[in-house]
Order: C-alpha cells, then structure tokens, then sequence
C-alpha cells in the first residue's frame, strides 16, 4: 500500500516524483551546507545506512558525473583534469570529473551542483579505483577520508571471515564519523533505516521484475534514471513511496497492454555494462527503431540491497556486481536473461570500468554458449564522449538483429 503523499505530489508520474527526490539530495545537501553542518561525498556502494542514521547529508560523485555526462557537460570537465591537473585521461571517467569537480568547485555546464564535502566516505566494492580517487579528492580539499574496504569474493557465497573484517570496519567509520561530525550513533534509529532500505530494495527489485511480462510495460531503459534513487536515497521514506508508486503504474499498465516502449516489441535484450550516459539516445534509438526493447540488466538491480541481520547486510554489500567472481557473476546474468526472456544481448565493453569490462566478452561468450543466444560487444565509455563511436554501434545492433530474427525464423 502506498504511503500517503500530498495532493501535488500525487498528480504527478512516477518518473516525475523519482526525479524529484533524487533533486532533493542534492538540494538538501547544499542546504546543510549553508547552514554550517558538514557534509560527505559517498560512493554509491558505500552502506547508507550509516550516514543516514546520523543524519548526515551526503552527496554521491558518480551520480552526479552520470548526469553531467547525460547533459553534455562532461568533456569540459575531463578536459580540465587532463590538461590543468596531469591525470591520464585512461582513468575512469567519473573519476576525472569528479576531480575536476572538486578543483573548480563547478560544472561549466550549471549541471547537477553540489556543495564540496568535509569529509569522504569510500567503498571499494565498485573498483579499486575507487580507493586513490577519493584518497585524491581527500588530499586536495584536506579533508577526511574514510575508507570500507569490501574484500573481493573469490568464493561462490562470502564467508564469515569476510563479514567479520567487513563488521570492524563499520564499527570505525561509525566512530570517525561521531568524531568529525559531533553527531551520536542511536542503535533504535540505525535498525528504522536498515528496515526503510531494505524494503526500498525490495520494492526496487520488483519494479525491475516488470521487464519479464511479455511484452513489457516498460522501456528497459528507463531503469537508467530510475536507479538514482535506488542508489542516493535507499534510506528514505518518500523512496519507498516512489518505487510503490512505479509498480503500481506498471501494473496498470499491464493491465491494460500499454507500455512505456513506444512501439511494437519484436526482440528483447539483455544490456550488460553501465549506460553510455553521453549517449542515451544514440544507444536507445537503433533499439527503438528496431523493436528490440531492453528486458534484463544487471546495472539497475545491483543497487538493491536486501538483508534480514548485520551479517546478511554485510553479504549484501560484499555480493554487487564488481566483487564477486565470474562464475556467480555470469549466473546472476543468465538468470536476468531467462526472467527476461531475451533473444540476444549487448554487451557494453566501457573504458571507463576496467574491472566491469575485464571479464564481461568471457561473460557473454559464456552466457551465448549456454543459454544459445547471440551476443555482441561494443565499444563506449559511461562518460567521456570521445571513446564511443555511433557507426560502430549501430552495426552492432543491425547485426544483432539481425541475428535474432534469423534465429526466429529458423526455429
């Protein structure tokens, strides 16, 4: 049951009240800071729950890259960092925004600002590029770095040595937090945030679920923008409402076969990888124009975090994509492709995330052979407009389509 919300926020579309929260965050944050609190920047992996249990405003440096890369606004700002302060332009590319960033202490572009943090909260259970990039944006702005260290899962499922390390960590950064923010941890309050996220991920996970019906209610890439409210806000009460608000529209709209895919679809498949966030509409429309709609992705779902106790939160963020091995990797895949239903799959081999694109062409090899589908690769960034070729791509997707449909036919 949804919880109730105001009068002008229930006229509006579930997309629309999702944007609006995801605006909030940043809002706020910039709001605290003029009042003189302190606030973070926070990796998207990071537990939430901590922060948010001391009411802390944080700000996540990854969203806020994709969404200056979505306006056009990123190559300034890549720019900067390569040519005024010597990084190679082979990091990650949210990473050289986020640095230029946090020496301008602006975009170019007016998009997305947020206030520049008094403290750093780092996880690395996304890349280990994630570690020098905060401990850089640390030692530029002087300011504190703390570090969760996610151990890589080598193991199919994660062991207890695993959660203990990962226990004595949290225990730390709750400590260090009291100290730079002078706020006090309360366990009752800790325990109301963890139910709040965990039902947010849940309701999460099941609005991604609507990709299965056939055909679906939904355009797969709109989990895209969904996702920023998956990832900043998973402690929130109006996060909750919103993804309630979003099953209820897709069960609506399967009720009366309608989806928010604007045409006929004809194929469905799976997109692995981060979006190209400079390019949605280039990524998008071949697909659209072909009729082959996006039912299984393993980006959106990953920032769904489910648990029943310490130990399972632990599990949860020791199990996101990046951290575990590639034959649990490649299974979490080749379900989404049969929940899916999908006839092929692109697979985005991004120069941005190396340990993302290392394993995923054995990945789509693997998931091809065993689930006997089609699947091809391309080459783009999430955020650096130079890496991404738009003929390239569109001959990928021809070629998969055409694939597809060469498959149907035969069958």
């Amino acid at each position: 049951m949804i919880t109730e919300q105001s009068t002008a926020e229930e006229k509006l579309p579930a997309k629309k009240v999702l944007a609006n929260i995801a605006d909030r965050v940043y809002e706020d944050a910039i709001e605290a800071k003029a009042r003189g609190e302190k606030v973070g920047w926070i990796s998207s992996n990071f537990p939430q729950e901590i922060p948010e249990t001391l009411g802390l405003h944080c700000v996540y440096p990854e969203s806020q890259a994709a969404a200056i890369s979505a306006k056009g606004g990123s190559l300034p700002l890549l720019e900067h960092t390569e040519g005024d302060l010597g990084y190679s332009n082979d990091l990650c590319a949210y990473a050289r925004i986020s640095l230029a960033y946090a020496d301008l202490g602006a975009c170019p572009n007016g998009e997305r600002e947020m206030p520049l943090p008094d403290f750093v909260l780092c996880c690395n259970n996304i890349c280990n590029c994630m570690m020098n990039w905060y401990e850089n944006i640390g030692r530029m702005l002087n300011i504190p770095v703390i570090m969760i260290d996610v151990p890589f899962n080598d193991k199919y499922d994660v062991d207890q040595k695993r959660v203990d390390y990962m226990k004595g960590q949290f225990d730390d950064c709750i400590r260090q937090l009291e100290e730079i923010t002078g706020k006090t941890w309360d366990e009752k309050t800790f325990l109301k945030v963890c139910e709040r996220s965990v039902k947010v991920g849940e309701a999460w996970l099941e609005a991604t679920t609507y990709m299965c019906y056939k055909p679906s209610p939904l355009n797969g890439f709109e989990l895209f923008n969904h996702m920023a409210v998956a990832t900043m806000a998973r402690g929130k009460q109006e996060s909750l409402d919103g993804f309630l608000q979003l099953i209820e529209e897709y069960k609506q709209f399967v009720s009366e076969h309608r989806s928010t895919f604007k045409v006929e679809e004809t194929n469905r498949v799976m997109f692995e990888g981060i979006a190209c966030w400079p390019f949605l509409r280039a990524t998008f429309s071949p697909l659209k124009n072909s009729g082959t709609n996006v039912t299984a992705c393993v980006y959106g779902p990953s920032f769904a975090f489910t648990y029943d106790n310490t130990d399972e939160m632990m599990k949860a963020y020791a199990g996101v994509p990046n951290a575990i091995n590639l034959e649990r990797a490649t299974e979490l895949r080749k379900k989404l492709c049969l929940d899916g239903k999908v006839d092929g799959g692109l697979v985005h081999i991004n120069r941005s995330c190396k340990m993302w694109s290392g394993i995923a062409p054995e990945m789509g090899r693997r998931i091809s052979q065993d689930l006997d589908i089609p699947i091809v690769t391309f080459d783009g960034d999430q955020s650096d407009p130079r890496n991404f070729s738009e003929a390239q791509y569109d001959t990928r997707v021809q070629g998969l389509v055409e694939v597809m449909e060469s498959n149907k036919r035969g069958a």
